[in-house]
């Protein structure tokens, strides 16, 4: 980022990776932001600071713990005295780890962010965003720079007097009007977008999201002709690993991709694309860009096709994956009324008379949050999805056992109007029955996969045919010094992976557009020690099932378009409008 030209660098603090329970808060690891500014202050940038407490970001409900829908009522991003005790708390340990961070302390931060598009939300309550400002103020004092940022749409909301107003808005907007519209409500001082798109994000099932070079370009060559600041979101985009990824709304739920590459400059892999080279063209021409090759990309390695070898269905590992047992309950309860916020939960009941005629499985009032797998004595029927229509006919015996898988497909972050709990949001239906008296059993898959499943606990007759949730495995040595890589999983439908216990997040081959995951090089063991992948497949698997790892990613593919039943009318391809992220 240095060596294109740029002088600052502006990111966001996810409070849910942060406390991921109340009061528990993590800042080591991956988590260390004062690593980050540490690295920022090495390559002579300072930095924006967006800490939210909402970030949307693309990334798991916009940066908001789960653990707030524990309090079912409670409404987010809103002056509700439970929100803002929630936010209260969390600020009062974040903001005073930053203090010492700050420009006028010796530090990199030059402006901080209060909020994040908040005229976007529905709520507009000016006294939440008062109490935020006066938190911030009281807990960083009154030197720092605090400024909003909306689309165009969202002056009126998102914008405060007393903090500095700023816009977002991409290549294809008309700057001149959007910079007078700004210019109404921030007469002087500098004309900022915060939000200048590079690229975009992507959703399962739609083509994958490019922004021409000469497009952003001369965007940007326009906006510092006119002596305008310029934030480039993203310049880096990265990768939604494990559950992270977050959800869109728009008529019906687009949950995005474990890729995050967005057609930035820097790739998802960290390397530099023709489109930083342009970009740092254009901005030699304004100001000197540092001399000196950039850094070249990583080194990157191919490996297999390997095998994969059956571990066993998921229903045979329920006592390593549910240690304390089901929850009993009448009616099926969500994931946030049992305290699991990520992953899966099975739920499980049993038929109470015969059903010898093909009967219809559904859940009323678009109950499924966010997909269902359907098995019956272990065998696996089919699928129910949220917002599509999907028929799906169950026969069996009285007693007959019916298990429900659930998955989490990440919240929602952007466009919802309300919390986005998971689950089994209705009891489902049975031809005319409505299903009752079931066992809950939320699932540790990250702890089978990183602790038990190293000690093959299982050692029973596999079935012949897999069927429904299952998982495979293989070790593998890397000799040498290894690299970067991207896991392809061809023939593959849907399902989770793991790299040496690491969850490298969501798969879907078969819906598409991504096809392979990025696996950065510090995720292997090289020089000939075993490293271990492991692979949730949620419905069916190839004849051959292989997987191989790529030196380059393929995030174009999208195989299938048929599987559109949306409950809205419009086209599946139809382009999206967004404000912003």
């Amino acid at each position: 980022m240095r060596m294109s030209g740029l002088n600052a660098v502006q990111f966001y603090v996810p409070w849910n990776y942060h406390e991921p329970e109340p009061g528990v808060y993590k800042f080591n690891g991956s988590r260390d932001l004062f690593a980050f500014l540490k690295e920022a202050t090495l390559a002579n940038l300072l930095v924006i600071l967006r800490p939210g407490p909402y970030i949307c970001a693309e990334w798991e409900m916009g940066g908001l713990p789960a653990w707030l829908l524990r309090k079912p009522k409670i409404h987010l991003r809103t002056s509700d005295p439970d929100f803002l005790a929630a936010v209260d708390s969390w600020f009062k340990v974040l903001l005073p780890k930053i203090h010492p961070w700050l420009y006028h302390n010796g530090g990199n931060i030059i402006s901080i962010q209060v909020e994040n598009e908040y005229g976007s939300y529905r709520a507009c309550d000016m006294s939440y965003m008062r109490h935020l400002a006066g938190l911030f103020r009281a807990l960083l004092g009154d030197k720092i720079l605090l400024f909003t940022t909306d689309g165009p749409e969202g002056l009126k909301c998102g914008s405060l007097q007393g903090l500095y107003t700023t816009i977002d808005f991409g290549p294809a907007d008309n700057m001149t009007k959007i910079f007078a519209l700004l210019r109404k409500y921030e007469p002087r001082g500098p004309l900022v977008n915060s939000e200048y798109y590079t690229g975009w994000l992507d959703y399962w099932g739609q083509n994958h999201s490019t922004r021409s070079v000469p497009a952003v370009t001369k965007g940007l060559e326009n906006m510092l002709k006119l002596g305008a600041s310029v934030n480039m979101y993203m310049f880096h985009g990265g990768t939604n690993f494990g559950y992270w990824n977050g959800a869109d709304e728009k008529g019906r739920f687009l949950p995005i991709t474990t890729s995050y590459d967005y057609d930035a400059p820097i790739s998802e892999a960290g390397d530099p694309t023709p489109k930083l080279f342009a970009i740092r063209n254009v901005i030699s021409k304004f100001q000197e860009v540092p001399l000196g090759p950039l850094p070249p990309p990583s080194p990157k390695m191919t490996l297999g096709p390997l095998s994969l070898h059956l571990d066993g269905n998921l229903l045979a590992f329920l006592d390593f994956l549910c240690p304390q047992g089901p929850i009993h309950s009448i009616l099926p309860m969500t994931f946030e009324a049992v305290n699991q916020d990520h992953g899966y939960m099975l739920y499980r009941t049993y038929l109470t008379h015969t059903v010898s005629e093909p009967t219809q499985f559904w859940v009323p009032n678009n109950g499924v949050h966010d997909r269902a797998y359907v098995m019956v004595d272990g065998v696996f029927q089919g699928v129910l999805e949220r917002n599509m229509k999907r028929n799906l006919f169950l026969t069996g015996k009285k007693g007959a056992k019916l298990d429900v898988l659930l998955e989490n497909m990440g919240r929602l972050s952007f466009g919802s109007n309300s919390s986005d709990f998971k689950g089994l949001l209705e009891p489902p239906v049975l031809g005319q029955t409505v299903l009752t008296q079931w066992l809950m059993f939320p699932l540790k898959v990250d702890n089978l996969v990183k602790w038990w499943f190293p000690n093959q606990l299982l050692k029973s007759s596999h079935p012949q045919t897999p069927s429904g949730p299952t998982f495979y495995s293989t070790t593998f040595p890397i000799l040498g010094s290894g690299g970067d890589t991207f896991l392809f999983l061809p023939g593959w439908t849907k399902g989770q992976v793991w790299i040496n216990g690491f969850n490298l997040g969501r798969y879907w081959t078969k819906r598409g557009p991504q096809q392979t995951l990025y696996v950065p090089r510090p995720l292997l063991f090289p020089r000939g020690a075993l490293n271990k992948i492991t692979l949730l497949e949620l419905e069916n698997v190839p004849l051959q099932p292989q997987i191989q790892f790529l030196d380059r990613p393929i995030l174009n593919s999208t195989m299938h378009k048929t599987y559109i039943y949306s409950l809205s009318d419009e086209s599946a391809s139809e382009p999206m409008e967004l404000s912003g992220h």
